[in-house]
Protein backbone atom coordinates (compact mmCIF):
# COMPACT_ATOMS: atom_id res chain seq x y z
CA UNK A 1 0.00 0.00 0.00
CA UNK A 2 1.35 3.29 -1.26
CA UNK A 3 -1.48 5.56 -0.04
CA UNK A 4 -4.26 6.08 3.21
CA UNK A 5 -7.10 5.55 0.44
CA UNK A 6 -5.66 2.32 -0.17
CA UNK A 7 -6.96 1.26 3.49
CA UNK A 8 -9.40 -1.80 3.09
CA UNK A 9 -11.24 -4.43 4.94
CA UNK A 10 -8.65 -6.77 3.51
CA UNK A 11 -5.96 -4.54 4.82
CA UNK A 12 -7.27 -4.41 8.13
CA UNK A 13 -7.68 -8.13 8.14
CA UNK A 14 -3.94 -8.80 6.86
CA UNK A 15 -2.97 -6.44 9.49
CA UNK A 16 -4.43 -8.56 12.10
CA UNK A 17 -3.14 -12.04 10.71
CA UNK A 18 0.94 -10.09 11.45
CA UNK A 19 0.18 -8.63 15.10
CA UNK A 20 -2.71 -10.63 16.34
CA UNK A 21 0.53 -13.28 17.80
CA UNK A 22 1.87 -10.14 19.23
CA UNK A 23 -0.50 -8.17 21.05
CA UNK A 24 -2.69 -8.42 23.31
CA UNK A 25 -7.19 -8.66 23.04
CA UNK A 26 -7.96 -6.26 25.19
CA UNK A 27 -10.87 -7.14 27.27
CA UNK A 28 -14.36 -5.30 26.78
CA UNK A 29 -16.27 -4.31 30.48
CA UNK A 30 -20.42 -4.19 30.79
CA UNK A 31 -20.54 -0.95 32.98
CA UNK A 32 -22.73 -2.58 35.78
CA UNK A 33 -25.04 -0.59 38.44
CA UNK A 34 -24.29 2.83 36.90
CA UNK A 35 -27.99 3.34 35.77
CA UNK A 36 -27.83 6.80 36.76
CA UNK A 37 -25.33 7.90 34.72
CA UNK A 38 -25.64 5.40 31.43
CA UNK A 39 -29.70 4.30 31.06
CA UNK A 40 -28.59 2.30 28.44
CA UNK A 41 -26.09 -0.88 27.92
CA UNK A 42 -23.01 0.60 28.02
CA UNK A 43 -19.17 -0.77 27.72
CA UNK A 44 -15.61 0.09 27.56
CA UNK A 45 -12.49 -1.56 25.84
CA UNK A 46 -9.47 -1.38 28.13
CA UNK A 47 -6.70 -0.09 25.06
CA UNK A 48 -4.97 0.90 28.09
CA UNK A 49 -4.54 -2.53 29.06
CA UNK A 50 -2.85 -3.30 25.53
CA UNK A 51 1.11 -3.74 25.48
CA UNK A 52 3.16 -0.41 25.66
CA UNK A 53 -0.28 0.80 27.60
CA UNK A 54 -2.02 1.95 24.70
CA UNK A 55 -3.57 0.89 21.10
CA UNK A 56 -0.22 2.56 19.28
CA UNK A 57 1.56 -0.56 19.18
CA UNK A 58 -1.28 -1.78 16.75
CA UNK A 59 -0.84 0.25 13.96
CA UNK A 60 3.55 0.61 14.95
CA UNK A 61 3.66 -2.99 15.01
CA UNK A 62 2.13 -3.42 11.48
CA UNK A 63 4.11 -0.71 9.89
CA UNK A 64 7.73 -2.05 11.47
CA UNK A 65 6.48 -5.36 9.74
CA UNK A 66 6.22 -4.08 6.40
CA UNK A 67 9.07 -2.36 6.42
CA UNK A 68 11.62 -2.77 3.23
CA UNK A 69 15.02 -4.82 4.01
CA UNK A 70 16.61 -1.19 2.96
CA UNK A 71 14.23 0.54 5.13
CA UNK A 72 15.34 -1.26 7.96
CA UNK A 73 18.63 -1.01 7.55
CA UNK A 74 18.66 2.84 7.56
CA UNK A 75 16.53 2.85 10.82
CA UNK A 76 13.44 4.62 11.73
CA UNK A 77 11.98 8.22 12.72
CA UNK A 78 8.97 8.72 14.39
CA UNK A 79 6.97 12.20 16.50
CA UNK A 80 5.30 11.37 18.71
CA UNK A 81 3.76 12.78 22.59
CA UNK A 82 4.43 9.69 23.85
CA UNK A 83 2.34 6.60 22.65
CA UNK A 84 3.16 6.11 19.11
CA UNK A 85 6.69 6.56 20.45
CA UNK A 86 6.71 3.43 22.69
CA UNK A 87 4.67 1.80 20.02
CA UNK A 88 6.91 2.24 17.32
CA UNK A 89 10.40 1.74 19.98
CA UNK A 90 9.10 -1.52 21.19
CA UNK A 91 8.06 -2.81 17.58
CA UNK A 92 11.59 -1.21 16.28
CA UNK A 93 13.30 -3.63 18.98
CA UNK A 94 11.70 -6.66 18.03
CA UNK A 95 12.76 -6.42 14.38
CA UNK A 96 16.40 -5.66 14.90
CA UNK A 97 16.04 -1.90 13.84
CA UNK A 98 17.10 1.28 15.18
CA UNK A 99 14.57 3.99 16.34
CA UNK A 100 15.02 7.95 16.82
CA UNK A 101 11.89 9.47 18.33
CA UNK A 102 11.78 13.12 18.74
CA UNK A 103 9.36 13.90 21.74
CA UNK A 104 7.74 17.51 22.81
CA UNK A 105 9.83 19.43 25.59
CA UNK A 106 7.09 18.93 28.02
CA UNK A 107 6.02 14.93 27.09
CA UNK A 108 5.39 13.16 30.60
CA UNK A 109 8.23 11.22 31.94
CA UNK A 110 6.47 8.30 31.72
CA UNK A 111 6.72 7.90 28.27
CA UNK A 112 9.64 9.15 28.07
CA UNK A 113 11.32 6.86 30.08
CA UNK A 114 9.28 3.99 28.84
CA UNK A 115 10.14 4.96 25.26
CA UNK A 116 14.38 4.13 25.97
CA UNK A 117 13.22 1.06 28.07
CA UNK A 118 12.06 -0.10 24.70
CA UNK A 119 15.01 0.79 22.81
CA UNK A 120 14.38 4.34 20.94
CA UNK A 121 16.66 7.16 20.94
CA UNK A 122 14.34 9.74 22.55
CA UNK A 123 14.89 13.40 20.73
CA UNK A 124 13.06 16.12 22.76
CA UNK A 125 12.43 19.13 20.27
CA UNK A 126 9.69 21.82 21.14
CA UNK A 127 7.57 22.91 23.53
CA UNK A 128 4.24 20.97 21.50
CA UNK A 129 3.84 17.78 18.61
CA UNK A 130 3.65 20.00 15.52
CA UNK A 131 7.35 21.03 16.62
CA UNK A 132 8.41 17.37 17.43
CA UNK A 133 6.50 16.64 14.22
CA UNK A 134 8.75 19.13 12.05
CA UNK A 135 12.22 18.01 13.48
CA UNK A 136 11.42 14.73 12.82
CA UNK A 137 10.53 15.59 8.82
CA UNK A 138 13.91 17.27 8.78
CA UNK A 139 16.18 14.76 10.53
CA UNK A 140 14.29 11.67 8.00
CA UNK A 141 15.90 14.26 5.22
CA UNK A 142 19.04 15.18 6.36
CA UNK A 143 19.90 11.69 7.87
CA UNK A 144 17.76 9.10 5.22
CA UNK A 145 15.95 7.73 8.24
CA UNK A 146 12.09 6.17 7.81
CA UNK A 147 9.43 8.50 9.07
CA UNK A 148 6.56 6.02 10.41
CA UNK A 149 3.99 8.38 10.78
CA UNK A 150 2.08 8.67 13.94
CA UNK A 151 -1.33 8.37 11.78
CA UNK A 152 -1.71 9.29 7.82
CA UNK A 153 0.38 5.98 6.81
CA UNK A 154 -2.02 3.10 5.62
CA UNK A 155 -0.26 0.06 7.35
CA UNK A 156 -0.98 1.93 11.04
CA UNK A 157 -4.62 2.95 10.10
CA UNK A 158 -5.09 -0.52 9.04
CA UNK A 159 -3.43 -1.89 12.56
CA UNK A 160 -5.62 0.54 14.54
CA UNK A 161 -8.34 -0.68 12.43
CA UNK A 162 -8.03 -4.33 13.95
CA UNK A 163 -9.51 -2.79 17.27
CA UNK A 164 -12.93 -2.72 15.13
CA UNK A 165 -12.75 -6.42 14.39
CA UNK A 166 -12.16 -7.24 18.24
CA UNK A 167 -15.14 -4.82 18.90
CA UNK A 168 -17.49 -6.88 17.00
CA UNK A 169 -16.75 -10.05 17.95
CA UNK A 170 -16.80 -8.97 21.38
CA UNK A 171 -20.11 -6.40 21.68
CA UNK A 172 -23.33 -8.36 20.41
CA UNK A 173 -25.49 -5.92 18.72
CA UNK A 174 -22.92 -3.06 18.90
CA UNK A 175 -25.02 0.33 18.60
CA UNK A 176 -22.28 3.37 19.01
CA UNK A 177 -18.73 3.10 19.67
CA UNK A 178 -17.45 6.64 21.09
CA UNK A 179 -13.14 7.10 19.92
CA UNK A 180 -10.66 9.72 20.93
CA UNK A 181 -9.65 11.64 18.62
CA UNK A 182 -5.82 13.12 18.00
CA UNK A 183 -4.50 12.51 14.22
CA UNK A 184 -7.31 10.52 13.28
CA UNK A 185 -5.70 7.39 12.59
CA UNK A 186 -7.55 5.49 15.20
CA UNK A 187 -10.99 6.77 14.20
CA UNK A 188 -9.93 5.83 10.63
CA UNK A 189 -9.27 2.66 10.89
CA UNK A 190 -12.12 1.97 13.10
CA UNK A 191 -14.89 3.51 11.56
CA UNK A 192 -13.65 2.42 8.09
CA UNK A 193 -14.02 -1.21 9.63
CA UNK A 194 -17.47 -0.81 11.65
CA UNK A 195 -19.22 1.40 8.74
CA UNK A 196 -17.98 -1.29 6.09
CA UNK A 197 -19.57 -4.14 7.89
CA UNK A 198 -22.37 -2.70 9.57
CA UNK A 199 -23.75 0.65 8.42
CA UNK A 200 -26.01 1.44 11.46
CA UNK A 201 -23.08 1.56 13.65
CA UNK A 202 -22.52 5.00 15.02
CA UNK A 203 -18.83 6.81 15.39
CA UNK A 204 -18.94 9.61 17.53
CA UNK A 205 -15.40 11.15 18.36
CA UNK A 206 -14.09 12.94 20.95
CA UNK A 207 -11.57 15.63 21.15
CA UNK A 208 -10.35 17.68 23.59
CA UNK A 209 -11.59 21.08 24.33
CA UNK A 210 -8.03 22.58 24.09
CA UNK A 211 -7.58 21.19 20.50
CA UNK A 212 -10.50 21.23 18.64
CA UNK A 213 -8.93 21.08 15.52
CA UNK A 214 -10.57 17.86 13.98
CA UNK A 215 -14.19 19.05 15.44
CA UNK A 216 -13.53 22.82 13.56
CA UNK A 217 -13.10 20.60 10.71
CA UNK A 218 -15.87 18.48 10.63
CA UNK A 219 -18.37 21.23 11.45
CA UNK A 220 -16.36 23.55 8.36
CA UNK A 221 -15.38 26.09 10.99
CA UNK A 222 -11.60 28.49 10.11
CA UNK A 223 -8.71 26.85 11.83
CA UNK A 224 -6.73 29.56 11.04
CA UNK A 225 -6.72 31.19 14.24
CA UNK A 226 -7.40 28.54 16.51
CA UNK A 227 -4.37 27.67 19.42
CA UNK A 228 -3.90 24.55 21.12
CA UNK A 229 -4.15 25.10 24.60
CA UNK A 230 -2.17 23.26 27.51
CA UNK A 231 -3.92 19.83 28.15
CA UNK A 232 -3.90 16.84 30.43
CA UNK A 233 -5.11 15.17 27.19
CA UNK A 234 -1.82 15.27 25.20
CA UNK A 235 -1.79 12.69 23.54
CA UNK A 236 -4.56 14.01 21.23
CA UNK A 237 -3.29 17.86 21.21
CA UNK A 238 -2.49 18.38 17.51
CA UNK A 239 -2.70 21.66 16.11
CA UNK A 240 -2.80 21.06 12.73
CA UNK A 241 -5.66 18.08 11.85
CA UNK A 242 -5.01 16.39 8.11
CA UNK A 243 -6.94 17.28 5.26
CA UNK A 244 -6.40 13.96 3.70
CA UNK A 245 -7.26 11.57 7.12
CA UNK A 246 -10.61 14.30 6.87
CA UNK A 247 -11.31 13.69 3.50
CA UNK A 248 -10.73 9.56 3.63
CA UNK A 249 -12.15 8.73 6.06
CA UNK A 250 -13.70 11.11 9.13
CA UNK A 251 -16.14 12.63 6.32
CA UNK A 252 -17.19 9.56 5.08
CA UNK A 253 -17.54 7.20 8.59
CA UNK A 254 -17.71 9.41 11.69
CA UNK A 255 -21.01 10.64 12.80
CA UNK A 256 -20.51 13.08 15.04
CA UNK A 257 -17.50 14.74 17.12
CA UNK A 258 -17.75 16.48 20.53
CA UNK A 259 -15.24 18.06 22.90
CA UNK A 260 -14.76 17.72 26.60
CA UNK A 261 -12.96 19.93 28.59
CA UNK A 262 -10.19 18.94 31.35
CA UNK A 263 -12.28 19.24 34.21
CA UNK A 264 -14.59 16.80 32.27
CA UNK A 265 -11.32 14.30 32.05
CA UNK A 266 -10.46 14.51 35.25
CA UNK A 267 -14.11 13.29 35.90
CA UNK A 268 -13.77 10.55 33.90
CA UNK A 269 -10.19 9.27 35.20
CA UNK A 270 -11.89 8.92 38.66
CA UNK A 271 -14.58 7.45 38.23
CA UNK A 272 -13.12 4.94 36.26
CA UNK A 273 -10.94 4.44 38.81
CA UNK A 274 -13.70 4.09 41.76
CA UNK A 275 -16.29 1.58 40.14
CA UNK A 276 -13.96 -0.13 37.18
CA UNK A 277 -10.11 0.18 39.47
CA UNK A 278 -8.38 1.02 35.95
CA UNK A 279 -6.12 3.36 35.56
CA UNK A 280 -6.33 5.99 31.94
CA UNK A 281 -4.21 8.79 31.24
CA UNK A 282 -6.12 12.07 29.88
CA UNK A 283 -6.42 11.31 25.82
CA UNK A 284 -7.65 7.95 27.13
CA UNK A 285 -10.39 8.83 28.94
CA UNK A 286 -11.75 11.23 26.87
CA UNK A 287 -14.31 9.40 25.11
CA UNK A 288 -15.77 7.97 28.44
CA UNK A 289 -15.54 11.45 29.62
CA UNK A 290 -17.63 12.39 26.89
CA UNK A 291 -20.08 9.52 27.73
CA UNK A 292 -20.34 10.75 31.42
CA UNK A 293 -20.60 14.32 30.93
CA UNK A 294 -23.93 13.93 28.56
CA UNK A 295 -21.53 14.84 26.04
CA UNK A 296 -23.07 11.69 24.07
CA UNK A 297 -26.09 10.45 24.23
CA UNK A 298 -25.56 6.62 25.08
CA UNK A 299 -27.50 4.15 23.54
CA UNK A 300 -27.88 0.40 23.85
CA UNK A 301 -24.88 -1.47 23.77
CA UNK A 302 -22.12 1.72 23.39
CA UNK A 303 -18.76 1.54 24.09
CA UNK A 304 -16.26 4.05 24.69
CA UNK A 305 -12.52 3.18 23.80
CA UNK A 306 -10.16 3.56 26.53
CA UNK A 307 -7.48 4.19 24.15
CA UNK A 308 -4.22 4.35 26.83
CA UNK A 309 -3.34 3.87 30.49
CA UNK A 310 -0.08 6.10 30.50
CA UNK A 311 -0.20 8.67 32.70
CA UNK A 312 2.18 10.55 35.13
CA UNK A 313 2.45 9.36 38.29
CA UNK A 314 2.91 13.46 39.37
CA UNK A 315 -0.38 14.25 37.61
CA UNK A 316 -2.49 11.45 39.05
CA UNK A 317 -2.78 13.24 42.07
CA UNK A 318 -3.74 16.61 40.50
CA UNK A 319 -6.33 15.10 38.26
CA UNK A 320 -7.64 13.00 41.01
CA UNK A 321 -8.10 16.32 43.51
CA UNK A 322 -10.06 18.06 40.64
CA UNK A 323 -12.54 14.89 39.50
CA UNK A 324 -12.81 14.67 43.52
CA UNK A 325 -13.66 18.44 43.72
CA UNK A 326 -15.30 18.39 40.94
CA UNK A 327 -17.86 16.03 41.15
CA UNK A 328 -18.42 17.32 45.44
CA UNK A 329 -16.42 14.64 47.24
CA UNK A 330 -13.65 17.38 47.67
CA UNK A 331 -14.02 20.94 48.91
CA UNK A 332 -12.36 23.97 49.92
CA UNK A 333 -14.41 25.92 52.08
CA UNK A 334 -13.10 29.31 53.35
CA UNK A 335 -15.44 31.02 56.01
CA UNK A 336 -14.33 34.41 57.54
CA UNK A 337 -14.68 35.48 61.29
CA UNK A 338 -14.13 37.25 64.58
CA UNK A 339 -10.67 36.14 65.29
CA UNK A 340 -11.36 35.09 68.59
CA UNK A 341 -10.69 32.73 71.18
CA UNK A 342 -13.30 29.05 70.08
CA UNK A 343 -14.18 29.99 66.60
CA UNK A 344 -11.79 27.28 65.19
CA UNK A 345 -13.54 24.32 67.63
CA UNK A 346 -16.92 25.97 66.77
CA UNK A 347 -16.61 25.72 62.96
CA UNK A 348 -15.37 22.10 63.45
CA UNK A 349 -18.17 21.10 65.23
CA UNK A 350 -20.22 21.86 62.77
CA UNK A 351 -18.35 20.28 60.23
CA UNK A 352 -18.06 17.42 61.77
CA UNK A 353 -22.17 17.24 62.74
CA UNK A 354 -22.89 17.59 58.93
CA UNK A 355 -20.60 14.20 58.33
CA UNK A 356 -17.37 16.03 56.40
CA UNK A 357 -14.08 14.90 57.54
CA UNK A 358 -11.62 18.04 57.48
CA UNK A 359 -8.26 16.84 55.62
CA UNK A 360 -6.41 20.45 55.74
CA UNK A 361 -6.98 24.09 58.02
CA UNK A 362 -5.02 26.99 57.27
CA UNK A 363 -5.72 30.62 58.29
CA UNK A 364 -5.72 33.51 56.24
CA UNK A 365 -5.07 36.86 58.34
CA UNK A 366 -3.06 39.10 55.61
CA UNK A 367 -5.98 39.67 52.70
CA UNK A 368 -6.39 43.05 52.55
CA UNK A 369 -10.25 42.63 52.42
CA UNK A 370 -10.07 41.30 56.10
CA UNK A 371 -10.37 43.66 58.58
CA UNK A 372 -8.28 44.15 61.89
CA UNK A 373 -9.93 41.47 64.19
CA UNK A 374 -11.00 39.14 61.10
CA UNK A 375 -9.09 36.14 60.12
CA UNK A 376 -10.15 33.40 57.40
CA UNK A 377 -10.11 29.88 58.08
CA UNK A 378 -9.90 27.84 55.21
CA UNK A 379 -10.94 24.13 55.10
CA UNK A 380 -10.03 21.18 52.84
CA UNK A 381 -13.23 18.35 53.76
CA UNK A 382 -13.84 15.52 52.10
CA UNK A 383 -17.37 15.19 51.29
CA UNK A 384 -19.73 13.26 49.65
CA UNK A 385 -21.53 15.34 47.06
CA UNK A 386 -22.25 19.05 45.71
CA UNK A 387 -24.91 19.14 47.37
CA UNK A 388 -23.47 18.17 50.33
CA UNK A 389 -21.30 20.78 50.03
CA UNK A 390 -23.95 23.17 49.80
CA UNK A 391 -25.64 22.45 53.17
CA UNK A 392 -22.38 23.10 54.83
CA UNK A 393 -21.85 26.62 53.24
CA UNK A 394 -25.29 27.13 53.77
CA UNK A 395 -25.70 26.20 57.22
CA UNK A 396 -22.32 27.88 57.88
CA UNK A 397 -23.26 31.13 56.35
CA UNK A 398 -26.94 31.05 58.78
CA UNK A 399 -24.74 31.39 61.97
CA UNK A 400 -23.81 34.87 63.38
CA UNK A 401 -20.42 36.18 62.37
CA UNK A 402 -19.93 34.12 60.18
CA UNK A 403 -19.46 34.41 56.02
CA UNK A 404 -18.34 31.84 53.73
CA UNK A 405 -16.62 33.66 50.89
Amino acid sequence: MKNISDVSLDSVKKARELIDSTIVRTPVFKLNNSKDFFPEDCFVKLENQQLTGSFKIRGALNRMNNLSSEQRKTGVIASSAGNHAQGVAYSATQLGVKSHIVMPENSPLVKILATQKYGGEVILKGEMYDDAYKHARFLEKEKGYFFVHPYQDPYVISGQGTIGLELLEQVENLGQVVIPIGGGGLISGISMVLKTLNPKIRVVGVVSAAAPGMKRFFEGEDLSKMKVQPTICDGIAVKNPSPEMYENFISKYVDEIVSVTDQEVSQGIVYLLEHLKTMTEGSGAAGFAALLSGKIKPIKNTCALLCGGNIDLNTVSRVIETGLRTRGRLARIAVVVDDLPGSLDLLTHVIAEKKANVLDVDHDRASTDLLLRQTRIIFTLETKSLDHVKEIKDHLNQMDGFHVD
